[in-house]
């Protein structure tokens, strides 16, 4: 397992099986852990390809497990930065982060996806994809 980071407010692990570990930790640890739980199923349920799937959430230890979206991104035009986050915004959700360290690239599909969701705003309630 690797450590990619270790912050005041998170740790997170590589496991050589491709997951990522995430624990929470410091100011509104508990919080933060539901919130990023919530996004991420709600995602989940509208079919949105480019993100994490949350495949195990432990609120007791406050850690979430999910599939890894790709390598961290080094440099990101600001336009395609914004059209992303913008995507992402047309599935109901705003990421309040939206900086080059949330973004990743998943090389077996030539795709940008988005990460860290424990400050992200649900903007409006839609009904699952019934197709995801």
């Amino acid at each position: 397992m690797i450590k990619v980071k270790d912050t005041l407010r998170a740790t997170v692990h590589l496991t050589f099986d491709g997951r990522v570990i995430k624990a929470y930790h410091g100011a509104n640890a508990p919080e933060r852990f539901a919130n990023e739980v919530r996004i991420l199923h709600y995602l989940e349920d509208r079919g949105c390809p480019f993100v994490p799937r949350l495949l195990e959430a432990d609120e007791h230890r406050l850690r979430i497990v999910t599939t890894n979206c790709g390598s961290r991104v080094e440099h990101l035009d600001a336009e395609r930065a914004r059209e992303l986050f913008a995507e992402l915004e047309s599935f109901g959700v705003r990421h309040d982060d939206p900086d080059i360290r949330n973004v990743t690239y998943r090389q077996s599909d030539g795709r940008f996806c988005i990460i860290d969701f424990e400050f992200a705003t649900l903007l409006r309630m839609s009904p699952p994809n019934p197709n995801p």
